[in-house]
């Protein structure tokens, strides 16, 4: 089934919403028709998680009406809002390690297979079991805990309890960050079954090739206010960029300069490395280089990202770090080494989200602004406010949680806590992923300023166009090992690369 002329399943009528001082939301108004994939966009803190928050039920309004299905629709939970045909999909994990996958998919549900207080567990798996076969996701076992699964796999148990509830309006809130090539077919395979029941999906992405791709329409959110909402041959990426910062970009996404260049000084190296993911991995980063690091999502650049800031351990082979060669047992003896790590899962492993700004930017630095283990308020706050500064994180205090912050601000917390430690060699696992453009580019002049600086980075992604715009040298792995070896040019193409990888 296509999309339905003239059939709006939702309208949002002057909705306005604040946190505290914070104003999310003001006077958003919009329709979303039946048989719908809607794209919702802008910079980080523009309201869309807010707003997609408010319909599912997560939180409540402060003004305006939201209509649904011809009806005033106002959830108090996210399980009435479920039981009304609404299905969210997080940005963060939205699971619980401990239970099963199956009391995951089925949490707050479990009545269905309950008689008298006592749940059928056994009925409950096989349900669970129907739901992840709906999807192609029958590897997966609903009787194991869903803590012995990785991100991705976990994102793709949320799709399978989102889906088997045939919902209307299904909310897909920066999924795709979290998943492969296989992980997103999944997602977008999702999208399409329930545009083709007539049901309406809200698709929130901060990738413009990808939302042009999967989307019909497109609506822009920033700074809280309603910008516009395109429809097809008008989602043109360049106008969309403008209308979401509400300015023209620099033009200078990427480096500029055609060839690379680094320092002769090798900062770190690692020579005939051995892991269960890793093969015979030999490399040098020199001193005021970005070496670039892809492949597909399971090649090992993820793990070797780990392995150098001793988070795994190798089987043998060696490791030099500003000229000592030695096994980093831990992250406590890396951090020593100066080196920093930004995990690619920025929730679960950089940050502590329910802890405030200044104490996630000082976690690594309270030895170097402490005297005899007690660190002066003053001086600790000094600290903080100069990061903040510099960084230009948006935060109401440093004392506000980072769980209440946008994606782009918990990363540049996640940064100012490596540079204010003073870390030389820096390990990007996926910087850029989960945030808008306007952070991004940030980042990339950052980077840039970084480089300049005589800083060392290992630039670990999945973006091509990142790997190609910012790196002096880049390295392919496939398989666990190591099998292209790439100069700056101007020569090297995405084409290039993926021949490489594949």
């Amino acid at each position: 089934m296509a999309l339905v002329e003239n059939q709006v399943l939702l309208q949002i009528q002057h909705v306005s919403k604040s946190f505290g001082l914070t104003r999310a939301l003001r006077d958003v108004s919009f329709d979303v028709r039946k048989g719908e994939v809607r794209g919702f966009i802008g910079e980080n803190g523009s309201g869309k998680s807010t707003l997609s928050n408010i319909i599912a039920g997560v939180y409540e309004k402060d003004k305006g009406k939201i209509i649904l299905d011809g009806k005033e629709w106002k959830a108090a939970t996210v399980v009435e809002a479920e039981e009304q045909g609404i299905a969210l999909i997080v940005q963060e994990i939205g699971t619980i390690e401990e239970i099963s996958v199956a009391s995951n998919i089925f949490l707050g549900n479990e009545r269905r297979f309950g008689s008298r207080g006592i749940i059928n567990y056994r009925k409950m798996n096989q349900e669970a079991k129907k739901a992840l076969e709906l999807i192609g996701a029958s590897d997966i076992s609903p009787e194991k805990p869903i803590g012995e699964y990785n991100l991705e796999e976990r994102k793709i148990i949320e799709i399978a309890k989102a889906i088997y509830t045939h919902p209307k309006l299904l909310i897909v809130d920066e999924t795709a960050n979290a998943l492969s090539s296989h992980g997103r077919e999944i997602l977008y395979s999702v999208i399409r079954d329930v545009r083709n029941y007539g049901g309406t999906v809200l698709f929130i992405t901060h990738d413009l090739e990808e939302l042009v791709r999967v989307c019909d329409s497109v609506t822009i959110l920033r700074d809280g206010v309603y910008i516009d909402t395109c429809y097809g041959n008008e989602m043109i990426i360049n106008e969309l960029k403008v209308k979401m910062v509400g300015r023209e970009m620099s033009g200078h996404y990427y480096r500029t300069e055609e060839e690379g260049s680094m320092g002769e000084k090798v900062v770190m190296s690692v020579k005939n490395v051995f892991t269960s993911a890793l093969k015979d991995v030999s490399l040098e980063l020199h001193e005021g280089e970005i070496l670039g690091l892809g492949g597909l999502s399971d090649c090992g650049m993820h793990e070797l990202g780990r392995l150098l800031f001793g988070l795994d351990q190798p089987y043998s082979g060696t490791l030099t770090c500003n000229g000592r060669t030695e096994r980093l047992k831990n992250p406590v003896q890396a951090i020593r080494r100066n080196i920093g790590y930004v995990s690619k899962n920025r929730d679960s492993e950089a940050i502590i989200l329910r802890d405030s700004v200044r104490n996630n930017i000082c976690l690594c630095s309270l030895d170097k602004i402490s005297k005899f283990g007690f660190a002066a308020p003053k001086t600790e706050n000094s600290f903080v406010d100069r990061w903040i500064e510099r960084l230009k994180v948006k935060v109401n205090n440093r004392s506000e949680y980072v769980a209440s912050l946008s994606g782009g601000n918990k990363q540049k917390v996640v940064l100012a806590k490596w540079l204010g430690r003073g870390s030389n060699i820096l390990i990007f696992d996926c910087p850029t992923r989960g945030i808008d453009i306007g952070v991004k580019e940030a980042i990339y002049t950052l980077m840039s300023e970084l480089k300049a600086q005589g800083h060392a980075i290992l630039l670990i992604s999945e973006e091509l166009p990142e790997l190609i715009g910012m790196s002096d040298r880049i390295l392919i792995m496939k398989d666990g090992r190591i099998v292209c070896e790439k100069m700056r040019s101007p020569e090297i193409t995405e084409p290039l690369l993926i021949k490489e990888m594949i």
